[in-house]
């Protein structure tokens, strides 16, 4: 399969340029294709942590020649089909009862980098669309990746080699997806300062009858002329007379002088 070397490799996620509709967004993953056993087939394995750093994993076989073959998991489909488009992209379709359950499209970019779009179906035939991308990492393969290639022969040079660039890539990603968390929990920590920021905008520009005080809860009410009131007194706790059109929010004072929803 000339086609197939261009994917044949281990692919490493860029989270952040992913797009999902379904499911939930993962924090890294690792995506391999490789020749399967009788050169004719490609296998496919995925390994992805989610945000809440939960492990997965996947990993199938195809045949790449247009024909229909039965597949073993009957929650994805019954049957599968594989075919090269061209020589940078091949598509695969998962079908249950001639219906279609899933469609997954490789594809290399001209940047290099390999673009996975699947194409998820429900009962209702609703389409839901998930794009990753991935960039090839370090290839440590005794063999050529390519056709033209130069043949590597194992040696202990090579060996030596090969274990010397897998323990730098272990570590190379360890630190970053370690500095990828770091970022993530940052911008966790700067999407929270900018609601206390927006928050106390309207607090500060609303009706306070009252010196508050740090570390007190209080009552935000938003007015039937669209203007704000901070009050004492909490939402279940007023008469008839409401002075006041929606409750907001319970809030509270931080050392800051920011506010919190509550």
């Amino acid at each position: 399969m000339v086609d197939a070397y261009n994917f044949l490799a281990s692919w490493q996620l860029f989270p952040e340029k992913g797009t999902y509709e379904f499911g939930n967004r993962p924090k890294s993953g690792i995506y391999r294709i490789e020749l399967g056993g009788t050169g004719k087939q490609l296998a496919i394995s995925m390994n992805w942590v989610s945000l809440e750093d939960q492990a997965f994993a996947s990993q199938y076989t195809i045949t790449p020649d247009g024909e229909n073959y039965d597949f073993d998991n009957h929650e994805i489909g019954d049957s599968i089909r594989s075919t090269f488009l061209n020589a940078l992209s091949f598509q695969t379709a998962f079908t249950r009862h001639n219906k279609p359950t899933l469609e997954v499209v490789h594809e290399i970019t001209p940047k290099g980098y390999l673009r996975v779009v699947h194409h998820h179906y429900n009962e209702q035939g609703e389409k839901f669309t998930n794009e990753e991308i991935y960039h090839k990492q370090l290839s440590v393969l005794p063999y050529s990746a390519s056709v033209s290639g130069a043949v590597i022969k194992p040696n202990e040079a090579g060996v030596i080699r090969h274990q010397a660039l897998s323990a730098m890539e272990d570590q190379t990603n360890m630190q970053l997806t370690q500095i990828r968390q770091q970022i993530e929990l940052l911008a966790i920590q700067a999407k929270e300062i900018q609601k206390r920021k927006e928050l106390s905008m309207i607090i500060y520009d609303a009706q306070i009858g009252f010196v508050p005080v740090i570390g007190q809860t209080y009552y935000l009410y938003e007015k039937e002329d669209g203007t704000h009131l901070v009050s004492l007194i909490g939402p279940k706790e007023w008469g008839r007379s409401k002075p006041y059109k929606n409750f907001v929010a319970a809030v509270k004072l931080l050392a800051d002088h920011t506010w919190k929803e509550m």
